[in-house]
């Protein structure tokens, strides 16, 4: 998938059954979301408007009107002093991984947040999970904390590990 076919864009409501298919293999097959009901199209379109309301960006990476991709920002905490900081998430199809796609949602979603003045961003991820964390180290995230045996899904305890990224010390590079 060449990469000048790939279009990062803010995502719509007409995205969310898109979406949705993305999502779901994660909660049906995997910890790595702690959701464990699939998601339906319309919930999916309430959460995106949630997220575009709040006036955080919501990408989608689309390849000729399919959706690879999707990432987004949501508040870390509803305390003030946490305004300036946000939780990042990006899932993609199967096919789209290990091929730039995450790297180049997460790039648009940075430069973003951080034009928009927000301070930190903090991804959790499932342990154990070496792609993942990959990508949010690629992308300048560093380990901050390890949450040992935090959420019970298929019949065991999983970890959470946050990766942070400061967005004063992000630099846009090429995608």
């Amino acid at each position: 998938m060449p990469q000048s076919d790939m279009l990062i864009r803010a995502a719509t409501i007409a995205d969310a059954e898109a979406i949705a298919a993305i999502y779901n293999p994660y909660v049906a097959d995997t910890a790595v979301s702690f959701e464990e009901q699939p998601v339906t199209a319309d919930e999916m379109a309430t959460r995106i408007s949630g997220v575009l309301q709040q006036g955080l960006p919501y990408l989608v990476a689309d390849v000729a009107g399919e959706v690879l991709g999707y990432c987004y920002a949501t508040p870390w905490k509803t305390r003030a002093a946490y305004r300036y900081s946000v939780e990042v998430t990006v899932y993609l199809k199967p096919a789209a991984q290990g091929r730039g796609v995450g790297y180049a949602l997460y790039q648009q979603l940075f430069s973003l947040l951080k034009t928009a003045g927000y301070h930190a961003a903090l991804g959790g991820i499932v342990q154990p999970n070496a792609a993942s964390v990959a990508l949010h180290e690629k992308c300048g995230m560093k380990q901050v904390a390890l949450l040992p045996d935090i959420g019970f899904k298929q019949g065991q305890w999983h970890s959470v590990g946050y990766w942070q990224l400061l967005l004063s010390d992000f630099q846009v590079s090429e995608v």
